[in-house]
């Protein structure tokens, strides 16, 4: 499609301002794009723009820089649909590699695309609503220690790890996942705390030193039925220069992306992807320049999370967006492989 003149130098504007994070003129406009337009005519649509509210000028240079609308027009209707070869390649490595659990494959994918893009990424996982609880494993690793590993009918899988001191046998820990395994497979994970409770005056009556094993597994239920995220990337924003000239910048993004409770609030929604630039977090505190944009993956066995890549508004939307994208399309594929060879 080809665009009016008025997009045309919007979308000069504000990839040169993305590559760069420098404000642009008209003579560098000409220079770097070759415009086929005069001085004074870029001029007078940059005074459009800015009008318009598209464009502003920074205190600093005569040049202009893109708004927060500016983003958001450029990525509605300016953006193109091409996508790095070099991503591709290096997700089709990762995913080629058999035997991989859920969260190996959403964790090498996402730290690759957080370099790949240079942002942060944040993994919500599943809902607990949407969840149910599969099955529990009791794995000894000492005369003194032991894993249990909780798996989700998604493919969640986590894992608590006991310490047992001398009131505790591992005997007792396997007969407590027993009547687990027994009462509680198939309850919603958001379920699992209330289910347990009304459990315990059951494994008062089957299970020795129950008081010790009873909390170690309310401590893990109450962790496996949390939100989860991970987050992965973080030290590329030091490389943005909005952040790295400016300190409370910096400090007020990972405050924001280190607390699962305001990511959630941005974050959860139907939508399949969601593009913000610049927006409030669930107390109302600015972050006018960060931009944030979600999309919902597979992860496996019917499960939906959603990943978001997270940094300064003068991000790659192209590369951004189309990554993610991409990254949704061959997981689904990567699961539904491995649920056809199961």
């Amino acid at each position: 499609m080809e665009l009016s003149r008025h997009d045309y130098i919007l979308k000069c504007i504000v990839d040169y301002f993305i590559k760069t994070a420098t404000p642009v003129g008209s003579s560098t406009l000409i220079e770097k794009y070759d415009l086929p337009y005069s001085s004074a005519t870029i001029r007078n649509e940059m005074a459009i723009l800015e009008a318009q509210g598209f464009i502003e000028k920074t205190h600093t240079s005569s040049g202009r820089i893109p708004s927060s609308k500016g983003y958001k027009y450029y990525v509605e209707n300016l953006r193109t649909n091409d996508l790095d070869e070099e991503l591709k390649s290096k997700l089709a490595l990762i995913l080629d590699k058999k035997a991989k659990s859920v969260e190996d494959v959403i964790k090498d994918s996402c730290e690759m695309i957080s370099h790949m893009t240079n942002l942060a990424s944040v993994v919500l996982g599943p809902n607990a609503d949407e969840e149910h609880l599969l099955s529990v494993q009791a794995i000894p690793l000492s005369e003194n220690s032991a894993t249990a590993v909780f798996i989700t009918d998604k493919g969640y899988v986590e894992n608590k790890t006991f310490i047992l001191n001398s009131k505790v046998n591992i005997n007792d820990i396997k007969e407590c996942v027993k009547m687990i395994n027994k009462r509680l497979v198939g309850t919603p994970i958001s379920q699992l705390i209330e289910k347990m409770e009304s459990m315990k005056p059951v494994l008062e009556s089957y299970v020795k030193s129950n008081d010790a094993i009873y909390k170690a597994f309310i401590e893990a239920f109450i962790k496996f039925a949390s939100e989860r995220v991970s987050l992965f990337g973080t030290e590329n924003l030091l490389d943005q220069p909005e952040f790295s000239e400016d300190t409370e910048k910096l400090k007020k993004m990972i405050r924001f992306i280190e607390s699962p409770s305001k990511v959630e609030k941005v974050v959860r929604s139907n939508e399949d992807i969601q593009v913000q630039i610049g927006f409030q977090d669930e107390n109302g505190i600015e972050l006018d320049d960060v931009a944030l944009i979600s999309k919902k993956i597979p992860f496996g066995s019917g499960g939906k999370g959603t990943i978001a890549l997270v940094g300064p508004k003068r991000m790659d939307y192209d590369l951004v967006l189309n990554a993610l994208d991409y990254l949704a399309k061959e997981l689904e594929k990567f699961f539904n492989d491995e649920d056809e060879r199961e």
